[in-house]
């Protein structure tokens, strides 16, 4: 208990100063005042550890004392002093927020061992807060594992804009994790202690998507069969991540930048404004500046959301992260499982980081992922673990079926292999690709009516447009207001 800093409220002079003296001798450093107004002052000019405060008091009340103590450090502690007959205030008290209670009269023995016990979690508190700090500031921030120069740049500029309440926007390929940067803009924020609601644009038709973020009255529309709160309301006060910001129609744009310059919106079949606070982080994989001046995207919605940009690197760009990431993943997969694998073997670490990772970190997961499945207990990962097929070129075969990640890492002793690989994955990809540009052809270049032939969604089928250089005249629909 030493060094906690504490605040006494207590209007009995001798219970004030009893408790005074037997809180001092264990170490804490103790101010003690006789009302609410003079312990309500004290809160506001320093933070406290720990606060014990009587519910009855003259001036302000003991209720009064911890919601301002609440109000001004949520992690201040507070113990509330009570009589023997007002046992339900002080689980009330409980509710708001108070750590635990005590009833008069009491003995100094009992005063002590709760706050020992506060102390206690106070003191686990600030451990696991050092130790986060110590990780954060080598390799993590938030789940975020970065130790590449470009992705360091990355988290400090989270860190720096985290705690403003500027529009982010934030930019990268599929699998790079941009959720993970909201994720972490979020909990970083003033805004943390409400909610982060979260929209995928482009799971949603324009209709649907519009009564997501607004809202709608009863009989707004055919299916409205009751009134229903947008995100924008389910956000207010926190903050609302729209991940892929570059697939919304015209129409909801233009009712995005209202909210944007003018803080209100209507729900569909309303004229009445609701105000909103809301802070908004978007997300998109497209080059919108492109968009812009192809006439997709508004220009001056562009400019309101691109505020603050973030561009998340791929992986590919980042090497250095790859087995940090990798041995993250495998620690935390290794326990879910209940296994205990010794790291990956020099051949698998090469592997890695041969591999240019398409899918970017979300690859790298599922792949480790698949190797702590595949893997013996007290072994290290082999690359076949990483690979998932018997006939893994590693181990001799040679199969149709062979997963670019091992054709591609092949090393230098197989390269008679690789080549042969790399044909056979080239031919498949040359056949995808004319396929996908017939289907499109044949239905005038609509991805949504292209997308529902080809068994695809129409993100995956954008993002093979991209990889295989498909024009982007075919990229999006024609007439379909998508």
């Amino acid at each position: 208990m030493k060094d906690l800093s504490v605040l006494l409220v207590d209007d009995e002079p001798l219970m004030r100063l009893s408790m005074l003296d037997a809180l001092e001798a264990v170490g804490c450093d103790v101010h003690a005042v006789p009302t609410g107004a003079e312990g309500i002052q004290a809160i506001e000019k320093k933070t406290f550890d720990l606060v014990i405060t009587d519910l009855r008091l003259p001036g302000a009340d003991g209720l009064t004392v911890l919601k301002t103590a609440k109000e001004k450090a949520a992690h201040t502690e507070v113990l509330v002093i009570t009589a023997h007959g007002s046992v339900e205030t002080a689980v009330g008290a409980m509710k708001l927020g108070a750590f635990d209670y005590i009833t008069k009269p009491f003995q100094m023995d009992e005063l002590l061992l709760i706050v020992e016990r506060i102390s206690g979690v106070i003191a686990l508190r600030r451990e696991n807060q050092e130790l986060k700090h110590q990780l954060e500031d080598k390799f993590c921030f938030n789940g975020i594992l970065g130790a590449n120069s470009q992705m360091r740049a990355v988290l400090d500029k989270i860190k720096l804009v985290a705690e403003t309440d500027s529009t982010v926007l934030i930019v990268g390929e599929s699998g790079t994790g941009k959720e993970l940067v909201a994720n972490a803009l979020h909990q970083n924020s003033a805004r943390r202690e409400y909610p982060l609601i979260k929209v995928s644009c482009a799971a949603l038709p324009e209709t649907l998507l519009e009564a997501e973020l607004f809202g709608h009255e009863k009989g707004a529309f055919t299916g409205a069969l009751r009134q229903r709160r947008g995100r924008f309301e389910m956000a207010n006060r926190g903050t609302l991540f729209l991940d892929e910001i570059g697939e919304i129609s015209p129409v909801v744009q233009v009712k995005l930048l209202r909210v944007l310059q003018e803080r209100v919106f209507e729900r569909l079949g309303s004229n009445q404004p609701i105000e909103t606070d809301v802070r908004l982080v978007c997300a998109t994989q497209k080059d919108l500046r492109k968009e812009v001046a192809q006439g997709r995207f508004r220009e001056d919605l562009f400019y309101r959301l691109n505020v603050v940009p973030i561009i998340v690197p791929p992986l590919r760009q980042r090497q250095e992260d790859i087995l940090v990431i990798a041995g993250h993943v495998l620690e935390t997969c290794s326990q879910k499982l209940n296994k205990q694998l010794r790291g990956f073997s020099q051949p698998a670490r090469e592997l890695l980081l041969r591999y240019s990772y398409p899918g970017n970190v979300r690859e790298l997961q599922n792949l480790v992922e698949r190797a702590v499945a595949l893997g013996r207990d007290h072994a290290m990962v082999q690359p076949t673990d990483l690979c998932g097929f018997q006939s893994c070129p590693y181990t001799g075969g040679v199969s149709q079926e062979a997963c670019g990640f091992c054709s591609e890492g092949l090393s230098g002793s197989t390269k008679k292999k690789d080549q042969t690989m790399t044909s056979l994955a080239a031919a498949r990809e040359g056949f995808e690709k004319d396929y996908i540009v017939s289907v499109l052809e044949r239905v005038e270049g609509s991805r949504t009516t292209a997308s529902r032939i080809l068994g695809l969604s129409r993100k995956a089928l954008w993002e093979k447009c991209k990889r295989y250089g498909i024009p982007s005249a075919y990229h999006d629909d024609q007439g379909e207001g998508e």
